[in-house]
């Protein structure tokens, strides 16, 4: 008889995209996951020496652990991922309101089918750090806040919120009328990101790299701006996660 195989979880992207379960990796991200009490803890996974580095925070929160080998971690995971001897499964975030996040005031960062999720782990670390408001999304093109997402997160994925929504442009016009200035970050834009007015709140789009900004998205934009290159720097594109750090840092001085 042949032996069923076992579908790894983590495999299918559509799945995991559907699915409101997921699994974070991690110490950086487990331990920000544990702190949150807004996570709902299905199961957590910690070797012995994991376990007694957690053991303060577990305590508060009254949460038991399974003690596992380092390989019963490995096999729920993607073959590549590194748990640091903490796997953590549970549910997704609830996910904020539109007009919750433009009653904010902050800056709220827009991603234009950013499809790899390590480009926007990357991009909620620097949005953790900058203090932006949250990150607006489209609900397809766009990865689920998988493992390799928060991850590379670093435990910023608790602290800014995330909204997919239908319609990219639609959103745009919904933080227009709360009173929101958008502005694409194209590097054919006319004004300096430096130079862009701060008089009102700031709703900040970035494309995808390669393409950009799709069209719709960039006409509905209120204004285009670019980051400041040398002249003899022979290319003028960034990775979109430095990117939008270098805007953040500009827009925030």
């Amino acid at each position: 008889m042949a032996k069923r195989k076992h579908k790894n979880p983590h495999k299918d992207r559509k799945t995991l995209a559907d699915s409101s379960q997921l699994y974070i990796y991690g110490s950086h991200a487990v331990r920000a996951a544990v702190d949150n009490p807004q996570r709902h803890i299905k199961n957590l996974y910690l070797t012995e020496n994991a376990a007694h580095e957690l053991a303060e925070t577990l305590a508060k929160r009254n949460i038991q652990a399974q003690i596992s080998k380092p390989q019963k971690l490995a096999s729920l995971l993607p073959p590549d991922a590194v748990h640091q001897g903490m796997v953590l499964e549970t549910a997704t975030l609830p996910e904020p309101d539109l007009a919750d996040l433009a009653a904010s005031g902050k800056l709220l960062l827009l991603l234009d089918q950013v499809s790899d999720p390590r480009n926007v782990g990357a991009i909620l670390r620097a949005a953790a750090v900058f203090g932006a408001g949250g990150i607006i999304l489209p609900r397809r093109n766009s990865p689920p806040p998988s493992g390799a997402l928060a991850k590379t997160a670093s435990g910023a994925l608790e602290v800014v919120q995330m909204l997919p929504v239908t319609n990219l442009a639609r959103a745009l016009e919904t933080l227009h009328k709360a009173g929101y200035m958008s502005v694409g970050l194209d590097e054919r834009g006319d004004t300096l990101i430096g130079n862009v007015p701060k008089d009102r709140p700031l709703a900040v789009v970035m494309g995808a790299e390669g393409p950009g900004l799709r069209r719709l998205t960039r006409e509905t934009c209120d204004m285009l701006a670019r980051l400041p290159v040398a002249h003899d720097a022979g290319f003028a594109t960034l990775n979109v996660a430095t990117a939008t750090a270098v805007t953040l840092y500009a827009l925030k001085n």
